[in-house]
């Protein structure tokens, strides 16, 4: 875990439609147990879908060791291809 004054590292995950929630879920929880906050961004519903799916899945995976952990959704602003999406942001972190 990280020191008081130290800022966590964060890891962004890219989620699709296609990624699969328990391949996600599995690098979440990894993530989390190695101290670091994880950042998820995904663009359109199917891609929404399974990264939900995914926070879920790795609760149940972090919870048996006891590591509960919190989802902060947002939206971000990006440019796929020379065009600007909405993409939405999870930020999953312990709770402290």
């Amino acid at each position: 875990m990280p020191l008081e004054n130290e800022k966590p590292q964060i890891g962004c995950l890219k989620v699709s439609s296609k990624s699969s929630a328990a391949s996600v879920a599995g690098a979440i929880a990894g993530m989390i147990k190695d101290g670091s906050c994880v950042e998820i961004q995904s663009v359109g519903a199917g891609a929404v879908n399974q990264a939900v799916k995914a926070i879920a899945i790795s609760r149940g995976f972090l919870s048996p060791v006891g590591i509960e952990i919190v989802c902060v959704p947002s939206f971000a602003n990006i440019v796929i291809d020379g065009e600007y999406r909405t993409a939405i942001r999870f930020s999953v972190e312990p709770r402290s």
